[in-house]
């Protein structure tokens, strides 16, 4: 009897939920209860409501963390090929993506970074001069990942870059696994690479979507020093200055300089190949305007030398250990989600509703400018950030007749929107730079709440008088 009770409180234990897991059971009945006995029912046809329950449950389930990532995105595909929702090109387009393979070689890259002991060796000279004060490490962090901003086109590719230099510089500084500094070195690396680089045109997975679809649909494109010019002072300065102030009254620590005396070592001839190859890649992503050749191609050649057997620097066994598949699958599960959000016609169907809704007016135009980007923010929280222009840009000249903005400014309101992170979920490079930090997503999940109210309440007012003084508005 004592056996069969011990037994049977094993198995208990096993089936026990989480609170997440519970969090998110809730959630979603009280979707499907949404969309089963809602005025939406009438309104959406048998495959789109079967759609929207399934891009409802997988974005309730990201955001909760109630399964893997990548079970979560693996739940969503199968789901969507079982009940056929859209055709196999469709749920996994993302296999398709450029994104998926530039990941895929920065993955590659990152390993070989780490296995070289070129991480340590950088770090080594980064941590001489940053670990006098944990402001200067937490700040020099966000200015370098930032500056990256600027020489590297993908935040996925300088995520997978600089992050394991900047845990070699946390370990450096003596932050052990779990330890505020290690945290929050691993937000500043992640945040610094992602965030304020919105502000850049060519930076970020998400510009580059609505400049295609802004020179498609509005044969509008909009030049690189003027997208600078409007968003960098606020989005990307003052912004990068909040994230440096939220992480250090968030995890506050003290660096303590660890001595090591490998740093001092001559440089192996694996690093000097490294070292190479990733300033050739880096010199072909800077040149892509000329020569045209997409980033991740240019990874993925990159990755392809460093596999080589006999040439390469990361060996079989190293691949088949290191490799994060689940990243690479969660951003696959991602970008199938945008596209199915699009295909199915959800997106149409609600910039058509957007436009009905929202309060805009010429007589108001603090109302207006407001509206639109909040709008652009809750877009991406529905359809992750690549998705808000994709959604939001075919209504623009509507929104811009409402509102008596340009067409211009009403398209640059999308950048506030998707430049601010609510869930980590929605944003693929953050997701995968906690996983390479090897940091819970719940503290980029803490900084992302905080930094997003302040953003709301203070960035988007600010924002507004300075595209007044810039009269774009």
């Amino acid at each position: 009897m004592e056996l069969y009770s011990s037994e049977a409180e094993i198995t208990m234990t096993k089936i026990a939920l989480s609170k997440a897991q519970i969090t998110a059971l809730i959630l979603l009945l009280v979707m499907l209860a949404a969309l089963l006995f809602s005025p939406l029912q009438s309104a959406l046809d048998s495959t789109q409501l079967i759609s929207a329950a399934l891009i409802l449950g997988a974005i309730i389930l990201f955001a909760t963390g109630a399964l893997p990532e990548h079970v979560t995105a693996l739940i969503f595909m199968v789901a969507a090929m079982l009940f056929a929702v859209a055709p196999a090109e469709i749920v996994f387009s993302g296999f398709t993506s450029t994104a998926c393979w530039l990941i895929f070689s920065g993955l590659i890259i990152g390993i070989a970074i780490n296995e070289t002991g070129l991480a340590t060796r950088i770090a080594s000279g980064f941590s001489h001069h940053l670990d006098k004060s944990y402001f200067k490490l937490i700040s020099g962090i966000v200015i370098m990942a930032t500056l990256l901003g600027f020489l590297m086109p993908s935040s996925m590719g300088r995520a997978v870059l600089f992050i394991p230099i900047a845990m070699a510089v946390a370990d450096r500084c003596g932050f052990t696994k779990g330890s505020n500094g290690q945290i929050g070195v691993a937000l500043a690396a992640a945040f610094g690479c992602h965030v304020p680089t919105f502000a850049v045109l060519p930076a970020n997975v998400p510009n580059m979507v609505m400049i295609g679809a802004a020179e498609t649909i509005h044969n509008w494109t909009p030049m690189y020093a003027e997208y600078l010019l409007l968003h960098f002072p606020i989005l990307g300065l003052i912004k990068g200055a909040l994230i440096i102030a939220l992480i250090l009254w968030l995890y506050p620590d003290t660096p303590r300089p660890q001595p090591s005396n490998t740093v001092l070592d001559k440089m192996s001839a694996s690093e000097y190949k490294l070292m190479v190859l990733i300033t050739i890649t880096l010199g072909f992503w800077l040149t892509d305007s000329i020569h045209h050749i997409s980033a991740a191609w240019i990874g993925l050649t990159a990755a392809c030398f460093l596999l080589m057997p006999g040439v390469g620097l990361v060996s079989q066994k190293s691949l088949n250990d290191k490799f994060n598949i689940g990243s690479l699958l969660f951003v696959v599960g991602i970008l199938g989600l945008g596209t199915l959000i699009n295909y199915s016609g959800l997106g149409a169907l609600i910039g058509e509703q957007l436009n009905n809704w929202l309060p805009l007016s010429p007589e108001n135009s603090l109302i207006s400018f407001l509206s639109l980007s909040v709008t652009a923010f809750f877009t991406g929280v529905i359809t992750t950030l690549p998705g808000v222009p994709a959604v939001l840009t075919p209504f623009a000249e509507q929104l811009s007749d409402k509102s008596g903005f340009a067409l211009e400014s009403v398209l640059m309101t999308q950048v506030l929107g998707f430049s601010t992170i609510l869930f980590p979920f929605q944003s693929a490079p953050l997701m995968v730079g906690m996983q390479i930090a090897k940091v819970p997503i719940k503290h980029a999940a803490k900084l992302c709440f905080l930094l997003t109210a302040v953003t709301l309440f203070i960035l988007y007012p600010l924002d507004y008088l300075w595209w007044q003084l810039l009269q774009w508005i």
